[in-house]
């Protein structure tokens, strides 16, 4: 059952939407059995992309088209098609010019993906737009390319772990991580932290449990014992 309305006033975990239609109680019992329905909630996304976005998914764009000897305006449409099929949250046909920031970011997250799965070469613009987007760096640490000069990477903490300590022990979650190839692990090594990412340029990510047991960096019963502490 979907029903379109506005919200009009939230507070903590309470929110009051005044509906378009009334609601027939007599249908909501008869589709929720009888217990208390469960509701979901779909704020939509009025913000219209960004210059920001739209110069990041034509840079790829152009990459891909290069990559597969195609014309940019076809893959350009090939991937909103993919993007609509992929994406619950865009049901229909859209443009670059003016679709919603959600919109665009899922887009991008496409055209990254796929970059990464197949090894599309980048140009070096637009690697200087993407390389310190979370997206990027997510991409980086999944398929192990360095995220300077995407040659094959190690994971590599921004806060010290310390030597001699147990790693299986560590709540991940609290640090800060990057893709880096042996020789930038070592120059970042050598002149420090804060000098190697203004440097470069980098803005490292803290990653959730549930990613960092999907990268193999913790295993799932440490994640799931901090991740209990936490919420306790």
């Amino acid at each position: 059952m979907i029903t379109n309305g506005r919200l009009i006033k939230s507070q903590d975990n309470r929110i009051m939407i005044d509906l378009d239609v009334p609601l027939d109680t007599d249908v909501l019992d008869k589709l929720s059995g009888g217990v208390q329905p469960s509701v979901e909630v779909d704020i939509e996304d009025n913000r219209t992309i960004t210059p920001e976005q739209r110069k990041k998914a034509f840079a790829m764009i152009g990459d891909i088209a290069s990559w597969q000897g195609d014309l940019p305006q076809a893959v350009e449409e090939m991937f909103k098609y993919f993007a609509m099929s992929t994406f619950s949250e865009i049901p229909e046909h859209f443009s670059l010019s003016n679709c919603s920031v959600t919109t665009a970011r899922l887009y991008i997250q496409l055209l990254l993906e796929f970059c990464f799965r197949w090894d599309v070469p980048f140009a070096t613009k637009t690697w200087d737009a993407i390389s310190s987007d979370f997206g990027t760096q997510m991409q980086c640490l999944k398929h192990r390319q360095c995220v300077i000069c995407r040659k094959r990477a190690q994971y590599a903490h921004v806060e010290t772990v310390g030597m001699g300590r147990n790693r299986h022990k560590i709540d991940h979650s609290q640090h800060h991580f990057m893709a880096l190839c042996p020789i930038h692990h070592a120059e970042q090594h050598n002149i420090g932290i804060m000098t190697f990412i203004q440097r470069y340029h980098i803005k490292p990510i803290k990653l959730n449990y549930d990613q960092l047991v999907k990268l193999g960096i913790m295993c799932k019963g440490t994640a799931y014992y901090f991740k209990e502490q936490l919420e306790a």
